[in-house]
């Protein structure tokens, strides 16, 4: 069922019609299942999923995403039926627990969760303990014979529901926790007692009110009606917005609502609670791998409010335990046939699995784990290669430290999340974001991090905290960004006032330069060397399958035979997009660009290109080398003149000097080049039917380059581009003058080359029209962020200043600059194909944007039948990997219609 139908569905369930919206699971029998993630979000589906299947899970009930899509549209309120089916539910869970909610005597507490189709980690809210009062303590601690205990699970909950439900301030809570161990001169909360926790509720139920304008709620009812309302109000919090943009996360109706009958973790030393996955989500090694705390809650470990202990110390210190969760942990695996991540609680030495799912790792060992799952045989090669979010390859594709550089360690943290990273220590999660924004790399630096910070987090580089362990708020999310992460760093002292840290005697500033190494936990003293990865291993048998089975064809976009030499290595098969502008900016040539634009005759230009000609021809000499055969599309000069002419007076000064002319003669050319609006000016083709010995002397320097390198034995496959064109006769002009000077050439050299001319297709009119121009054109590259520009009347130099608004506001999904509007842009690139191959059936098509290294425009391409896309060297894997995703989606649909 698609989303919209679904939304209609629901809407009319919020008229009055009867419903089921709340599924419950106990007893080894749950009236759902894996499948309806949909609907259940991905917790409740896998509590569903884990009852069935004999996973000792504490009884409960899911309320539907649907309820928190009408809760909405209803104006933040429930649709009929809803209470009674809570109600019903909660008659099952007392009965599946031999307890009665609210009961004074035998008291049954529950927890209340998130949970989202998608998994977002910390990103929505959680109650726990709910149901206790005045009254239901008192129950507890005959109940159980442990009066610490029950005192300390009323003021966590008084201090969750406080600041989840009713938005009082976290931090105030904490002040009165933190003073009351300071006055008594403990380190942990473990070192508290009964009567230490009972005046702290006390003074918790104080500030609640303080906070609220009203007493802390008693009814139990009370509670969960207004922690579910909680919930749901949390789909739409700032921290859980922001991070689904960030991942781009769309279509989903909201979260459900999981209400589940409490275990604790903190009843004593036989007693606790944990994180574990089922195989390193850093390396992807199959080593089991998590952390737990002993006499703790949940939110212990996640919040890094104590450094927990390895997981395999649970074997020595409650072995049957230990060896259970084993058990469990590869059955789960097996189960679902993908690493999972398990959170877990012993109470009073009793296993509880309190939630599955699959892991967030990151791209290092996402690749690892999908190739290990098709080597064990629990799934095959096209979902190994849909395993692997594309995007997240630019971890592994990017400098990492030299091992020969020097390094100065002044502390050591837990390696929380691999990677290299250098930059600016900033103390806050809006001051990374500013700086970021301002082009600076930062490094946040934490005591520990929350989910309020998951933007600053984005935003930096590197992210240190000095508290948390593997499994903290800071690791989780760096992991799944793919940001390097060093948390547990227990030897920094931040003093956020003073905006510094110390480490090891030395005190870091704001500003000041650090680097964290991400796999081993080191802090380095500012900036360290880097240098190129190597791709092999894993990542090359997963590209090897990947290669096989996509259609489409990757090349890169490159200027230098460096940066050539760099997609090579990455897997591109030709050169998308040549720039001969860029090759016109250093040194003599500049100079020279300058003498052909001062020139005032066709005498003098000639004299001045006739400089550029063997610098041109040398550039090209030097990528055909690099690209040993494979396709090479050079675009001739595409940028007005302007741009090569300096605007500041100091710099017009000293062009004037170099070039022994008067400062008035630069002054009038750089005068007359200026445009009202320079993109729409005279530019691409039109600079080059005005200006024919420019396109002439470009087109000399590329055939006579080919003919160089295939006197050499080097195969070379050169394709001409014409930019800018929108008027057939515009290309078929340029297209005659350039067939003349390659004959020329042949001639001169006594050689020949396989060549083709083509043309950019980057206005609307060209798409249009295309079957006019393809009668003339041999191929088409579709210039779409040109095309985009021109299709949205969107100014990229100016479009900062509302398309941001734009984004987060719903106008447009994505930003069409980074990822292709295929509503609108794409129609007319589809159009241009089918209306080209009408004319010229084996027309080839590609596309040279940055958008051939967007996934998602990567697969419209792949749809619309393109022969390549093209991409910076560094998106090579991730076009080459999304291409392949693309064709085992084809297969996939194509099979499901049969």
């Amino acid at each position: 069922m698609s989303v919209m139908a679904k939304k209609k569905k629901s809407q009319a369930k919020g008229k009055g019609k009867s419903s089921k919206y709340v599924y419950f699971f106990g007893n080894g029998k749950a009236e759902a299942n894996a499948t309806m993630r949909d609907l259940l979000g991905g917790k409740g589906a896998n509590l569903a999923e884990m009852t069935n299947i004999g996973i000792p899970v504490p009884p409960g009930f899911t309320i539907s995403t649907e309820v928190c899509d009408l809760f909405y549209k209803l104006g933040r309120k429930y649709p009929a039926g809803l209470k009674e089916q809570i109600d019903a539910n909660l008659a099952k869970l007392e009965n599946a627990m031999g307890a009665k909610f609210g009961d004074k005597d035998n008291p049954l507490l529950v927890s209340v969760r998130s949970g989202a189709a998608v998994s977002m980690p910390g990103m929505m809210d959680t109650v726990l303990n709910l149901g206790l009062n005045s009254d239901t303590v008192q129950g507890m601690i005959i109940k159980t014979e442990n009066e610490r205990f029950a005192w300390d699970s009323y003021r966590r909950f008084i201090q969750m529901f406080g600041d989840v439900v009713m938005g009082v301030e976290h931090e105030k809570f904490e002040e009165i926790l933190s003073h009351k161990k300071h006055q008594l001169g403990v380190k942990n909360d473990t070192d508290l007692t009964a009567n230490d926790l009972k005046e702290i509720v006390r003074l918790y139920k104080k500030v609640y009110k303080e906070g609220t304008g009203e007493e802390f709620p008693s009814d139990p009812r009370e509670q969960l009606d207004k922690a579910v309302g909680a919930v749901f109000g949390s789909w739409h919090n700032p921290r859980a917005i922001k991070y689904r943009q960030l991942y781009d996360i769309r279509g989903l109706l909201g979260t459900a609502v999981n209400v589940q009958a409490m275990v604790f973790g903190n009843m004593g030393d036989s007693s606790g609670t944990g994180v574990c996955f089922t195989r390193n989500p850093s390396t992807g090694e199959k080593i089991f791998y998590g952390e737990y705390l002993v006499n703790a809650q949940g939110e212990d470990v996640v919040a890094g409010i104590r450094t927990p202990e390895p997981i395999l110390a649970l074997k020595e210190r409650m072995p049957s335990v230990y060896s259970e969760l084993v058990k469990l942990k590869d059955k789960l695996e097996k189960h679902y046939r993908d690493m999972q991540d398990i959170e877990f609680t012993i109470q009073e030495g009793r296993l509880f699995i309190l939630q599955t799912r699959s892991g967030k790792r990151t791209a290092h060992a996402a690749v690892q784990i999908a190739c290990d799952l098709v080597k064990e045989k629990l799934i095959d090669w096209d979902t190994a290669v849909l395993r692997v979010d594309p995007k997240s390859l630019d971890q592994l594709l990017h400098p990492m430290f030299d091992p020969k550089a020097v390094r100065k360690v002044i502390a050591k943290g837990l390696p929380a999340s691999p990677g290299a990273a250098t930059g600016k220590v900033v103390f806050s999660a809006d001051d990374a974001e500013a700086r970021g924004k301002a082009g600076e790399k930062v490094i946040l630096v934490r005591i520990e991090t929350s989910p309020e910070d998951v933007g600053g987090m984005h935003a930096a580089q590197g992210i240190l905290t000095a508290r948390g362990g593997m499994t903290s708020h800071a690791a989780v999310v760096a992991r799944g960004m793919g940001k390097c992460c060093v948390a547990g760093c227990g030897t920094l002292q931040i003093e956020y006032e003073k905006k510094l840290f110390i480490a090891d005697g030395q005190t870091v500033r704001e500003g000041d330069f650090i680097s964290l190494n991400g796999s081993t936990g080191e802090v380095y003293l500012g900036e360290v060397k880097t240098v190129e990865p190597e791709l092999s291993g894993s990542f090359a048998k997963l590209m090897v399958y990947a290669d096989k089975i996509r259609r489409l064809k990757v090349r890169t976009n490159a200027d230098t035979p460096h940066d050539a030499q760099v997609a090579r290595k990455f897997g591109a098969e030709g050169i998308g997009l040549c720039r001969t502008e860029h090759m016109f900016f250093e040194g003599e040539r500049i100079v020279a660009m300058r003498e052909m634009i001062l020139a005032d005759t066709l005498e003098d230009r000639e004299k001045a290109l006739a400089k550029l000609l063997p610098m041109q021809r040398q550039d090209f000499e030097g990528i055909f080398k690099a690209l040993e055969g494979f396709p090479v599309t050079i675009r001739l000069l595409d940028p007005p003149l302007h741009e090569f002419v300096p605007h500041e007076e100091d710099a017009q000064k000293e062009m004037a000097q170099v070039m022994n002319i008067s400062l008035d003669k630069v002054k009038n050319r750089v005068r007359s080049l200026s445009e009202f609006n320079p993109m729409l000016g005279q530019r691409g083709c039109r600079l080059g039917i005005m200006y024919p010995e420019i396109y002439i002397m470009q087109v000399r320097a590329i055939v006579e380059a080919a003919c160089n390198v295939k006197k050499k034995g080097i195969k070379v496959q050169p394709e001409i581009m014409i930019p800018l064109v929108g008027i057939k006769a515009e290309y078929t002009r340029l297209k005659e003058q350039s067939i003349k000077v390659i004959e020329k050439v042949f001639e001169e050299k006594g050689e020949k080359v396989q060549y083709m001319l083509g043309t950019m297709i980057e206005i609307p009119r060209a798409a249009v029209i295309a079957d006019k121009i393809a009668q003339e054109a041999e191929f088409f590259s579709f210039g779409t962020n040109d095309l985009t520009q021109m299709t949205f009347g969107f100014s990229r130099d100016d479009v900062g200043v509302f398309l941001g608004k734009y984004v987060e506001e719903g106008i447009v999904e994505r930003d069409p600059f980074q990822s292709l509007d295929q509503e609108g842009v794409g129609f007319l690139v589809k159009m241009g194909i089918e209306k080209g191959r009408s004319v010229r059936e084996n027309l080839k098509v590609g596309i040279c944007g940055e958008h051939g290294g967007d996934p998602a425009s990567v697969e419209f391409c792949h749809r619309v039948g393109m022969n390549y896309v093209s991409c910076s060297p560094y998106r090579v894997p991730i076009a080459r990997l999304a291409a392949a995703q693309a064709m085992i989606r084809e297969k996939k649909a194509a099979k499901k219609k049969k």
